[in-house]
C-alpha cells in the first residue's frame, strides 16, 4: 500500500481546489447580490444639507434627471461594471470547483475498482 499516502494527498488537493472554487463562486454571488440591491432597492442621498429619497434604479421613470443627486449616486456604468467584474470570479470558481469535484470522485472510483479487483478470486 505504498500508494495510500499519494492517494490521501491527491484527495486533499482535490478538496482544497474544490474549496477555492466554492470561495470564488461565493465572491461572485456576493457581487450579484450587491448588484441586485443597487438596482432594485430604494436609497437616500445626502449632500450635507438635506437628504433625497430616491426610487430604485429599476423602477424609476426619471433615470437621467440632472436636478437630483440620485443619478450620480448609482449610475448604470458602475453597476454594469460590478456585474461584469463578477464574471471572472464565477467562471474560474466554477472551473476550480468542477475540477476538484471530478478529481475527488475519480480517486474514489479508482480506489473502489482497485478494491474490487483485489477481492476477485
Amino acid at each position: 500500500m505504498r500508494s495510500l499516502p499519494y492517494d490521501i494527498d491527491f484527495r486533499a488537493r482535490a478538496r482544497r481546489t474544490q474549496g477555492w472554487g466554492l470561495g470564488l463562486l461565493t465572491v461572485a454571488g456576493l457581487m450579484w447580490i450587491w448588484f441586485a440591491a443597487g438596482i432594485f432597492l430604494p436609497y437616500t442621498t445626502s449632500d450635507g444639507r438635506d437628504e433625497d429619497e430616491c426610487e430604485s434604479r429599476f423602477s424609476s421613470e426619471y433615470l437621467h434627471n440632472d436636478r437630483s443627486d440620485c443619478v450620480a449616486e448609482r449610475d448604470w456604468p458602475e453597476m454594469v461594471a460590478l456585474l461584469g467584474g463578477s464574471i471572472p470570479f464565477a467562471v474560474i470558481g466554477g472551473m476550480l470547483y468542477t475540477n476538484g469535484a471530478v478529481s475527488h470522485r475519480m480517486a474514489e472510483h479508482l480506489a473502489e475498482v482497485t478494491r474490487l479487483n483485489e477481492a476477485r478470486p
